[in-house]
């Protein structure tokens, strides 16, 4: 069985690397790679795990920044749409589809309202021919019919007189993403070790703390990279950010029966603002966003309010023949953006992302958005190039496979031929591997490996396994909050959790 470089606690840390990087979100994952690819030596460090902060409480969205282009940043639109083409189109087809969004217009809904709603989703898709992503990847935006409306989305109220129909990117998932990102760094020679917290740093060295075994461990760096999100303050000074959250209900798919499509809904009297009804492949659906300030120090894993769910439902109730409330709720999750402090509002602050060197040489990424976290590693690891003196290759991540992409032709046929399309769906081209592996560590026949965990559970043991395995998952919580994500929804999780001890069994006494 081939050996991983992620895994929890210090181990046997190199004593001296060229880049410390600080934080496993989707940046830090990014950063690790981009930096591995350039033939640089890496080793990245999180306090708890892969995917643990901001990173897995996204809209699982890869999107084109139309929202930006509204609120005047062309820049970070354009940026975005970029990055989704990368995403979609080369580094992860595997782990990215499309998805139609339908915006509904109503009797209520202006004249020069909808007339302003389709020059807007225009223009989003001009920005995808201005990346030069394919209408193959994402189709052009069309009118809908209020009979293809209600066809579309049953759940509609009567007053829709209509639609309109564009694409996005939507991720598998948002930890899945990550977690794939770090294994092709560590594929690539970096050592990914979670559990391990930073003491101090700065630009020459670190003093790290094995969270394992209480064990102080001193690394001489060339150079640091601080990505550690809406942390990324307490380790630096003069970096003053203002974080906020965003909230998201989770929902059981016959909530919402027939529905095809997600929904867009404008939220009454904002001219920019949405909120939208997300089908997930699991049988989930996710309904987000809001956007609240965040005072005082960023909690490890935020709570959404009673207000924020409050208003989630309301704003999609007031488009649905049947209003949602709490009873429909399985599940609720928030996360913080680490957003740079400029003043106003918190929904006014750019989602422009920013690279900062301290005065005792750390190069800090804060802000951006998962979309563009590739773009944000490349920024900063020219900074840390600069910063250290570094003879590195210039960043080839734009053209880099992520571990198990692939042609999404050759996906259609992996998912008819082989035992699951599942696996498939969740790791590509590594599928049989997955396979493989959790056949030879657990020694079960593949209808057990392949069959769901529980009724309404769809996740697998031979996932579990490889997460143990390949993955770095070191307790119950990484198998079932990160590398899956049944822990969205506490009945489900519940129910998973012996699996997922027997699973974390099977991969350690392959190691001993």
């Amino acid at each position: 069985m081939r050996a991983t470089r992620i895994s929890a606690g210090l181990g046997a840390v190199p004593a001296r690397v060229d880049v410390l990087v600080v934080g496993l979100g989707v940046t830090g994952a990014g950063v690790a790679l981009d930096a591995v690819s350039r033939g640089l030596s890496v080793l990245a460090v999180d306090a708890h795990d892969l995917a643990f902060g901001t990173s897995r409480w996204s809209s699982k969205l890869v999107h084109g920044g139309l929202r930006y282009l509204a609120n005047g940043q062309v820049r970070v639109a354009h940026e975005s749409a970029v990055e989704r083409g990368v995403l979609m189109e080369v580094t992860a087809p595997h782990l990215t589809h499309a998805l139609p969004m339908l915006l509904p217009l109503g009797e209520s809904t202006a004249r020069h309202q909808a007339a302003l709603l389709r020059a807007g989703i225009a223009a989003g898709d001009l920005l995808r021919v201005a990346a030069r992503t394919s209408a193959e990847t994402l189709p052009r935006p069309r009118r809908v019919t209020a009979t293809e409306s209600r066809h579309l989305a049953p759940v509609l109220g009567q007053g829709v007189r209509g639609g309109i129909l564009s694409w996005d990117g939507q991720l598998e998932d948002d930890a899945r993403l990550v977690t794939t990102i770090a294994r092709t760094a560590a594929g690539l020679g970096a050592e990914i070790r979670t559990r391990a917290r930073v003491l101090e740093v700065d630009g020459h060295g670190a003093v790290l703390r094995d969270e394992l075994t209480g064990a102080v461990v001193g690394v001489a760096v060339r150079t640091v990279v601080n990505a550690a999100g809406v942390w990324a303050g307490s380790l630096v000074d003069h970096i003053e950010l203002r974080p906020s959250r965003g909230t998201h209900l989770v929902l059981h798919a016959d909530a919402l029966p027939g529905l095809r499509v997600a929904l867009t809904l404008p939220v009454p009297g904002q001219r920019s603002r949405f909120v939208i009804v997300l089908p997930q492949p699991d049988g989930q659906c996710y309904v987000g966003l809001t956007d609240e300030p965040v005072d005082g120090d960023p909690p490890d894993v935020p709570e959404p309010s009673p207000a924020e769910i409050d208003f989630l439902l309301d704003t999609t109730s007031a488009a649905l023949s049947r209003p949602l409330d709490r009873a429909d709720v399985v599940g609720a999750f928030a996360g913080l953006r680490p957003l740079l402090y400029a003043g106003g509002s918190t929904s006014d602050l750019s989602r422009r992302h920013a690279v900062l060197t301290s005065r005792t040489g750390v190069v800090t990424v804060v802000g951006g958005k998962l979309t563009t976290y590739r773009r944000m590693a490349q920024d900063a690891v020219d900074a840390a190039v600069r910063a250290g003196g570094l003879d590195a290759a210039p960043c080839r991540t734009a053209r880099l496979p992520l571990a198990g992409a692939t042609s999404r032709a050759e996906l259609a046929r992996l998912a008819g031929a082989g035992p699951s399309r599942r696996l498939v769906r969740r790791y590509g081209a590594d599928a049989g591997l997955v396979l493989a592996t959790a056949r030879e560590v657990s020694g079960l026949a593949d209808d057990e490996l392949l069959a769901p965990l529980a009724g309404g559970v769809p996740v697998t043991t031979a996932e579990l396994v490889f997460g143990a395995t390949h993955e770095g998952a070191h307790d119950v919580a990484d198998l079932l909050d990160r590398r899956t994500r049944v822990g969205l929804v506490a009945a489900d999780r519940a129910a998973a959790e012996p699996a997922a001890r027997r699973a974390l069994a099977l991969a350690q006494a392959t190691v001993r």
